[in-house]
């Protein structure tokens, strides 16, 4: 294929941001899009947004006047430097990004990157206007786009399975910019399982931005869920692990623990954000569950899978949040112990709820708690990795190290490890000794040379 063309995705957020990335990449390939390692080098350059972080939009001028340069000086130089922005924050604030950016050539929403090649090629015949495409489309942007670009062989693989969110928490930009919850059918997931494995993957990791709430049609014309969806991949010949993210304590339902249990492929590891430990602003959040309903489903996961760890998302500051209602985050997450977890002080999201809510807490306060709870989650994670120092652990080795003779691998709770051995031994299961913890990853030496 004719890769003449040079094209630079930079990502923000989450891994169905990453994902997404690819997907818009390999959708343009057929155009004759190869990739860029820089901005200075493309044709076209996309920059794939996330609101939920603090300042998104602010990151993303600040980027694109460094790119409005770039552009103005490929302009002189006889050429042209194409700047689309897509992703979440293009599909919240589309139409004020071309007012405050006029050189954007094209805004292109999460629903919408299958019509990119159709997008560009407006683009590049009408020099000067931008292009703006954020709608909901009614049909599958899966069923539109090409297949993935056959690369590198990926150990590890990301699958979209679902999208959107119904869920409408207050502090949330997701069901406005995801739109409605969807779940692909299960033929289409199985088939792209089956490619994926084919093409080398030993670990698939299901995405979705309420992943657990997939109800596709099965193959046998029911409607499945996603226990009875990971069922079926784990048959898949040649697929030694599953994952899947992110979660809603809502659709933790009893037979996707029972899953933890009776499918060996399903890694030990779930991503269960609970953003608070306190009723009152659980009710606040409009998260669905309180306290109480979060314990129980931790208690009924550890029941059916004795080994697994835990990963959640906290947020502190939400608006009306005081001193007992963090202290009450503070302690669930003492009771419950988390592996890892993701914490955040609250950033007002325009649009939503909790934006234009009373009794905002003060930056300063924000700060404070979010400094204890992140002492606390990282002492935690400290503690789960030095317990595994001495222990023999599976681990799927996904690729060489940083140094000379190491491989890099990935835990069955999702760490990173790393130890000296012989790159034959990328893609396979190996059984490894954990001979040191480290704030982020673990050390590790081969005890068996053999598959787990």
């Amino acid at each position: 294929m004719d890769h003449s063309r040079k094209l630079h995705v930079q990502t923000w957020g989450c891994q169905m941001n990453v994902h997404d990335s690819a997907r818009m990449a390999d959708a343009l390939a057929p155009a004759g899009f190869g990739a860029a390692a820089t901005a200075e080098e493309a044709d076209l350059v996309i920059l794939n947004t996330c609101h939920i972080r603090e300042k998104a939009a602010e990151k993303l001028f600040s980027e694109l006047g460094r790119l409005r340069r770039v552009q103005q000086a490929r302009a002189a130089a006889g050429g042209r430097l194409i700047l689309a922005v897509a992703g979440c924050v293009a599909q919240a604030e589309g139409e004020a990004l071309l007012a405050r950016a006029p050189f954007v050539d094209i805004v292109v929403g999460p629903q919408t990157y299958h019509r990119l090649p159709a997008l560009l090629a407006r683009a590049e015949a009408s020099p000067g206007v931008p292009v703006l495409d954020t709608e909901f489309p009614a049909e599958d942007k899966f069923a539109h786009l090409p297949p993935p670009v056959a690369g590198a062989a990926r150990v590890t693989a990301f699958l979209t399975i679902q999208e959107g969110c119904d869920k409408f928490c207050a502090f949330c930009v997701v069901p406005y910019t995801r739109g409605a919850e969807s779940s692909r059918p299960a033929a289409a997931i199985l088939e792209e399982a089956r490619r994926l494995v084919a093409e080398g993957a030993r670990e698939i990791t299901l995405l979705g931005q309420n992943v657990n709430a997939w109800h596709g049609a099965g193959t046998d014309g029911r409607a499945w869920s996603l226990a009875r969806l990971l069922e079926a991949l784990a048959a898949l010949p040649g697929l030694a692990r599953l994952r899947y993210t992110t979660s809603h304590p809502r659709e933790l339902t009893d037979d996707l623990i029972a899953a933890h249990r009776d499918i060996p492929a399903l890694m030990p590891f779930l991503h269960l954000p609970v953003q608070s430990g306190s009723d009152r602003v659980l009710k606040a959040m409009n998260r669905g569950h309180d306290a109480a309903f979060y314990r129980g489903r931790i208690a009924a996961l550890r029941a059916a899978c004795p080994g697994i760890a835990l990963s959640s998302d906290f947020i502190v500051g939400h608006p009306g949040e005081t001193e007992a209602d963090f202290a009450a985050t503070l302690a669930l997450v003492r009771e419950i112990g988390f592996a890892q977890a993701f914490s955040f002080k609250y950033s007002p999201r325009p649009g939503t709820p909790a934006a234009d809510a009373p009794e905002q807490v003060p930056e300063a306060e924000k700060e404070r708690r979010l400094a204890e709870l992140q002492a606390l989650l990282r002492g935690q994670q400290a503690a789960f990795n030095q317990a595994l120092v001495g222990r023999r652990v599976p681990v799927l080795v996904t690729g060489p190290g940083r140094h000379p003779g190491q491989l890099a691998a990935r835990s069955p709770w999702l760490q990173p490890v790393h130890f000296p051995a012989p790159a034959a031994l990328i893609g396979t299961e190996t059984w490894v000794e954990i001979t040191a913890a480290h704030p982020n990853s673990l050390a590790a030496r081969i005890e068996e040379r053999h598959a787990a």
